[in-house]
């Protein structure tokens, strides 16, 4: 009865397999640059809602080796549960997407708040804490002083998550002040890298006007770990919303394997979180959205998950 239910078990991941290769686009040929071992590939829950523990199964299922989760699995679990469950499923905690700063709220409040999600981090055996900060309205364009500003508050923060052993990871973002290339650059420039390191999202850096493959260049020592994700343009509705729907890697217009060349070029040796927010078609589900992700990474790009 074990082998049959094994036989069984197996039958259904390559199946999945099969379906996401199904899913996949033609995509140019990529001769992968050797020496990519050193890159590690985890994946967000995120795409999951709520459903942390429905991603955690899926993820490992999957066979990706780490693991992303929000801010609200602080209130979802206990430390210890979630260390343990983790061990099970032979997944590592990479990073806590601990929400966002605000200049325009009290520090003390925020650098509380984010320093206990740090310490959550820690207790559960996690890496890392992600931070993004957060602009009153949008559009609109962040001032050079407000850069400034940031990379202070950021500076704060990460001296204090770095004291209970968790680096600080600023995330460029949309509809952030480090949207723009020329901001981030400000924002880190006003930043102890001591403290404040950088994990560089790929689709949000395209959306934004920038080269991620340049940023990795020019941040290398900086690149705590990354977000591997890719975008689609969409047109523009005028009501506010930004013309862009994040989709599965290998899909959308981000450079992928020139990322992965200038991570080879930087030797790079650390994490790569695949994200997507949320199923971009109604007829996948979040795990085939994975499986199609991981398939490109293996066929495409050539490194093995």
């Amino acid at each position: 009865m074990h082998l049959q239910s094994s036989r069984r078990t197996f039958l259904v991941r390559l199946g999945g397999v099969a379906t996401a290769s199904a899913f996949l686009p033609s995509f140019p040929a990529f001769a992968a640059p050797a020496g990519l071992g050193g890159v590690r590939f985890g994946y967000t829950a995120m795409t999951w809602g709520n459903e942390e523990r429905q991603a955690i199964d899926d993820i490992s299922a999957v066979g990706f080796p780490g693991i992303q989760f929000r801010a609200n699995a602080v209130t979802d679990f206990k430390p210890a549960e979630l260390r343990d469950l983790l061990q099970q499923h032979k997944l590592t905690f990479v990073a806590l997407s601990s929400g966002d700063v605000s200049l325009d709220a009290p520090a003390a409040d925020q650098i509380a708040k984010h320093v206990a999600n740090a310490q959550f981090v820690k207790d559960s055996g996690g890496l890392y804490l992600q931070i993004l900060d957060q602009l009153k309205s949008h559009p609109r364009t962040a001032t050079p002083d407000e850069c400034k500003r940031l990379g202070n508050l950021l500076t704060e923060l990460g001296k204090r998550t770095a004291d209970i052993g968790i680096p600080l990871a600023y995330h460029n973002h949309l509809n952030t002040i480090s949207e723009s290339p020329a901001n981030l650059d400000r924002v880190l420039e006003a930043a102890d890298p001591k403290y404040v390191k950088l994990e560089l999202d790929t689709a949000h850096s395209v959306a934004g006007g920038g080269d991620p493959a340049k940023a990795i260049e020019k941040y290398h020592e900086r690149l705590l770990f990354l977000h591997l994700k890719d975008v689609v343009d969409l047109p523009s509705t005028g009501a506010g919303k930004y013309p862009f729907q994040f989709v599965e890697l290998g899909r959308g217009r981000v450079d992928l394997p020139a990322v992965f060349t200038a991570l080879k070029k930087v030797h790079y040796r650390g994490w790569a979180v695949v994200e997507l927010d949320r199923v971009p078609e109604k007829s996948r589900t979040p795990k085939e959205c994975a499986l199609i992700s991981k398939t490109y990474l293996e066929q495409k790009i050539g490194t093995n998950v």
